[in-house]
């Protein structure tokens, strides 16, 4: 919906300072913007107009003029919460969710966040005491930053939002790049720049006369009801996501929809049923969604706008990806997510999208322990830690993976849905400045720790939730779209929805090598037959074949020869990964794209700027 930033310093009176940092996140709101200022704080907030678009821009006030808020996102309910807060005798002066909840902060101070179900990150600011409140959604749909230095707070929806305040201080947080390799994103607390974190989803923040105070205000425990029929969850899951999409398509603006050829986004597409749905695939052969996705279009009676991707553009939008991504971050599906959300921008404000569905319902191949694997476990530890030594200095081989899962116990072996370098790999590729003992393990073993005595599946979704679900699927589901001023809606991380999830047992998740059962048992019932049916496309990105081709090779080769490389990796190990994946002796695609996604980020970001 819209970005905000600001900073507390009682010294800093240039209120140019706060334009400059309004600047920098201008894509995220290019309708308005709006500043408060006072002897302490000084605030921005830029408006992507999606609701009460005549009345609706911030900051926003209370009837007293004692409170103002900048609020990012969208509340579904806040229709029934304006309703009983009305009742309470409290007068609204627009029709917006923003002045619910700061009504809302009013009635129930720091409680309003557990009434709320939508996809939030605001600030209230108390203009009487001085102290700031701020809050981020239970699933991190959107960003919060913070940092404390040179006795000025920080706080905002972009990282790079700070950049031009003269306290900031830019340095890399060199205990990020180790794990990074491990992840191909970053999962620590505190960002790749150092001294700023990210307060974490389901938590609230308090700030005043330099003291921070951070509390979680939301918990969930999963209780699996092994009594219940697939036929009776199947009922609930379509009450519950027809519900949830009737929520997310209120808009006062126009809606579309992305569109795939998985069921995730064609489910969602079947019940919203837009006027357009928009799609992206690539020139190579098996790698293109459009087909499936002109299909479902055109058995709904819905228009379909696609594009196709070149190499050449792909190569070209790296840098602005992980520039908005404001950490470095390796998922290839961000570069076809910025063409899809450039190519919907044409035509629509928000789209729905289908992110989400696999951590809720089981949906990655990963939570397929089958039973070979579980049978294997039991062997002899002396016998599958010998098999562990031997597999890891193999190449990347058919076999290599199950060996080394096989070999660990899951806390061990599992670290989420990317797991790019191991330990060894990662410190040995790197220079002793940015090497670090810290484990992947290490960073997943309070969320194993968390659920012992459940199943494997649900260990592993719980460990995704809180690393891979915020810090990479919904990182970028925001900062990509917003990039192009685009607001996305998630309907699959609803509050109902989820608490709905959190019952579900491990047989509607993976059955007989079917994932998501329950949830494609569901989607049956509203997809056309005719397109469910068909066969289901693969990985779609085709950055192994490019690095086949000279042209592109030697891209990524002239960046590993870079002299500023050296600071980070050892470069004749850069290059002998490139070329022996070149040559066909491995595959390291991903390990090649996550070091040169890291390069791009740092040029941007130190370099460039």
């Amino acid at each position: 919906m819209c970005g905000f930033c600001g900073y507390i310093n009682k010294k800093e009176k240039d209120t140019n300072i706060i334009k400059e940092m309004s600047k920098k996140i201008i894509h995220r709101g290019p309708d308005s913007e709006g500043f408060y200022c006072d002897e302490l704080l000084n605030m921005a907030f830029r408006r992507l107009s999606i609701i009460d678009l005549n009345t609706g821009n911030q900051p926003i006030y209370n009837e007293n003029n004692d409170l103002v808020i900048m609020f990012n996102g969208e509340i579904y309910n806040y229709q029934e919460i304006k309703k009983d807060l009305i009742e309470k005798g409290h007068i609204f002066k627009t029709e917006t969710d923003t002045e619910v909840i700061l009504h809302g902060y009013e009635e129930y101070e720091e409680k309003i966040v557990n009434k709320l179900r939508g996809m939030f990150a605001f600030v209230i600011w108390n203009i009487k005491t001085k102290e700031l409140f701020a809050a981020r959604d239970i699933f991190g749909i959107k960003p919060f930053y913070y940092a404390f230095m040179n006795d000025t707070f920080f706080f905002g929806s972009e990282i790079k939002s700070f950049l031009p305040n003269p306290n900031f201080i830019k340095e890399v947080n060199n205990e990020a790049l180790k794990i990074y390799l491990n992840f191909q994103y970053n999962p620590l607390n505190e960002t790749f720049f150092r001294g700023v974190y990210k307060l974490e989803p389901r938590h609230y923040l308090k700030y005043k006369d330099g003291s921070i105070e951070i509390k979680e205000y939301f918990n969930y425990l999963y209780e699996p009801n092994k009594k219940v029929s697939l036929k009776d969850t199947v009922k609930k899951i379509n009450t519950e996501i027809t519900s949830s999409v009737k929520y997310h398509k209120i808009s006062d603006v126009k809606v579309g929809a992305f569109l795939s050829s998985g069921i995730d986004s064609s489910y969602i597409v079947s019940l919203l049923k837009p006027d357009t749905t928009f799609t992206v695939g690539f020139e190579n052969l098996g790698f293109n969604e459009i087909d499936a996705a002109k299909h479902l279009s055109e058995l709904l009676n819905i228009t379909n706008k696609n594009e196709v991707i070149n190499p050449d553009a792909f190569f070209e939008v790296l840098p602005k990806v992980q520039y908005h991504s404001d950490e470095p971050h390796a998922n290839l599906s961000s570069v076809p997510l910025y063409f899809l959300s450039a190519l919907a921008k044409k035509d629509v404000t928000v789209v729905l999208s289908g992110e989400g569905a696999d951590e809720l319902f089981g949906g990655y191949q990963t939570y397929d322990n089958s039973i070979i694997l579980r049978a294997y476990r039991h062997l002899p530890t002396f016998i599958r830690k010998f098999n562990l030594k031997v597999a890891q200095k193999l190449p990347n081989i058919k076999g290599k993976s199950f060996f080394i899962r096989g070999s660990k116990t899951l806390s061990e072996s599992y670290i989420g849905q990317a797991n790019i370098f191991s330990d060894e790999e990662a410190n040995n590729i790197l220079t002793s400045k940015y090497q670090n003992q810290t484990k992947a393990s290490d960073i997943t073993k309070p969320y194993f720790d968390a659920t012992k005595g459940l199943d494997e599946v649900t260990r592993m979704q719980y460990v995704d939730m809180n690393l891979w679900l915020p810090n990479d699927i919904l990182l970028k589901a925001d900062k990509i779209t917003m990039a192009h001023s685009l607001e996305l809606r998630v309907p699959y991380l609803d509050k109902e929805v989820f608490k709905l999830s959190l019952t579900l047992p491990k047989k509607y998740k993976i059955h007989k090598k079917v994932s998501k059962l329950a949830l494609r048992e569901a989607a049956k019932e509203k997809i056309p037959e005719e397109w469910f049916n068909r066969p289901k496309l693969g990985f779609l990105v085709p950055f192994k074949e490019y690095l086949k081709e000279d042209k592109y090779y030697n891209i990524i080769k002239e960046e590993f020869e870079s002299d500023y490389v050296n600071e980070f990796f050892d470069q004749s190990k850069l290059l002998n990964l490139l070329e022996d994946h070149k040559n066909g002796k491995i595959s390291a695609h991903r390990k090649i794209y996550t070091i040169y996604s890291f390069l791009l980020w740092y040029k941007e970001y130190f370099i460039k700027n």
